[in-house]
């Protein structure tokens, strides 16, 4: 979600099917929330629909844990607009208290995190019929006048980037204190604008670029050149290379380059430090099978370990734990989930099944559309069993008829743990197979399995709230993210998921 771009009382959520809704605490509702939120493709303006329930929900905790779960959602699961938010609203919330300095001295963690915070808080003045950037908060420019302090010239010139809110504005606007005559010269340079241009990998090869060769071999082995010197000094970043692969292997790089490349990608430390999205894997994955280069089958392989190694700790599916996983393929699933990006709602359902096919070892998986069909498939491969999958696009038809799934676990009397549906539609209460499949589900519960449990991933969250507790053991998630098994666990353990954050140090 990127905001640096060109309250009242909580009301109480009705169930549109008119369902008992388990009670879950303010709390962890909160949490449940800002981890599903799926932001990161959209404008603030975009998601303000889905942030609603979150600010109604700030009013029903407590200032400190606002300030816990923004450190958290932080430095433990890595988000990044999630606790601008937090921060801000927070700031409203407890207006005057060092908590908020210190809570966004803790959330901005990159240099453009300055600017995004500011971009933020001016959307939400503008948002209130405010001017721009109105009356800072005196505890926000105390936050940001000390985060000022983490970063050195390369970082402020690598963020330094164009945006409604610039670095520069931000300095005037914060006026953070010198730690030191070098880092003075720093800010002078912020105000003059005059940051020294830092060496990357779009830098090098751009300067490649510009210079004149005798004829394309020459500047073919120059840039070939250039990409092998990025790959063996480190500064090519895990993104950079994930993003750069085409162009990596058209340069012809040497045998130990690409071997270099596949072990940075396949690495699981770097894998969970990169805190890629699973599907940028699989976007990776789809532009380098297409190529007629040499060594694809190195790079494929390669993504498909990184992959695995991004979903390595999932909890609540142990050995013996019996799982249905149905993928929705109808035809409303082929909408790409945001205008830049080539990923549909289709794909998101097929790699999330496809991961979770991956982890547990006692899984059925199939596609539903029109019919229910059964896909078995090895469980050794993620990113290539979902290639085989997009491929049976049409293979049951394009309406959305879930139910049947559940008919034919009645059918067969076959006993599974859990039940979980990625699909684009609500199912359970939109109308659109609501009777048939409410009816089939207590079926299953009270004939086959009373213990089961019914996930149904609303991937395009049009839910009014990201997670609903129904009677009859179902779960109503809007919305998706990596983190979205997390939540998950985070539900089923109950208040245990609050533990951690409210050991969180403030």
């Amino acid at each position: 979600m990127k905001f640096n771009t060109v309250k009242s009382k909580a009301k109480k959520i009705k169930n549109h099917a008119g369902g008992v809704a388990y009670t879950i605490s303010p709390e962890l509702e909160l949490y449940t929330a800002v981890v599903t939120a799926s932001l990161d493709n959209n404008t603030y303006e975009n998601a303000e629909a889905k942030m609603q329930r979150i600010y109604e929900l700030l009013w029903e905790v407590t200032p400190e844990f606002i300030a816990q779960l923004a450190i958290y959602t932080r430095e433990q699961m890595h988000l990044r607009s999630i606790p601008i938010v937090l921060v801000v609203e927070l700031a409203k919330l407890a207006s005057g208290s060092n908590l908020v300095s210190r809570t966004v001295n803790r959330v901005v963690k990159r240099a453009d995190e300055i600017t995004e915070l500011l971009a933020y808080y001016q959307w939400s003045n503008l948002r209130k019929g405010n001017k721009k950037l109105k009356k800072l908060s005196k505890q926000i420019q105390k936050g940001l006048a000390m985060a000022f302090n983490h970063f050195d010239e390369y970082q402020f010139a690598k963020y330094n980037r164009a945006g409604e809110v610039q670095l520069r504005d931000a300095l005037f606007l914060v006026h953070p204190k010198a730690k030191d005559e070098a880092q003075q010269a720093i800010f002078d340079k912020i105000a003059k604008e005059t940051l020294t241009t830092p060496y990357t990998w779009e830098v090098a090869l751009s300067q490649v670029g510009q210079q004149t060769f005798a004829n394309a071999q020459q500047k073919e082995k120059a840039i070939r050149a250039q990409w092998e010197e990025l790959i063996d000094s480190g500064k090519l970043g895990y993104m950079a290379l994930l993003r750069n692969l085409r162009n990596i292997l058209g340069a012809h790089v040497s045998h130990a380059h690409a071997q270099k490349v596949a072990d940075t990608l396949a690495d699981p430390e770097k894998v969970r430090r990169s805190k890629q999205f699973p599907f940028r894997f699989l976007a990776a994955y789809r532009e380098i099978a297409k190529l007629k280069l040499s060594r694809i089958g190195l790079i494929l392989t390669a993504l498909e370990k990184a992959v695995q190694a991004s979903i390595h700790n999932v909890k609540g599916f142990g050995l013996e734990t019996r799982v249905l996983i149905a993928s929705d393929v109808s035809g409303s699933m082929c909408m790409n989930v945001s205008q830049k990006s080539a990923i549909q709602y289709y794909d998101i359902g097929l790699v999330l099944s496809m991961l979770m096919n991956y982890r547990c070892k006692n899984v059925i998986t199939g596609i539903f559309g029109d019919r229910w069909k059964q896909v078995s498939l090895p469980q050794g491969n993620v990113l290539e069993n979902v290639q085989k999958l997009r491929k049976m696009n049409g293979k049951v038809g394009y309406s959305t008829n879930g139910h049947l799934v559940i008919t034919d676990l009645i059918r067969s009397k076959t006993v599974v743990d859990k039940v979980m549906f990625f699909t684009d539609v609500q199912m359970w209460n939109s109308g659109i197979d609501e009777k048939a499949f409410q009816t089939e589900w207590l079926t299953y519960k009270r004939e086959v399995a009373p213990e089961a449990k019914l996930y149904l991933f609303d991937l395009a969250g049009y839910g009014q709230v990201p997670i609903q507790l129904l009677k009859n053991e179902v779960h109503l998630i809007a919305g998706w993210s990596d983190k979205i098994f997390d939540v998950l666990a985070a539900v089923e353990e109950g208040e245990d998921a609050l533990a951690t954050i409210h050991t969180v140090e403030l």
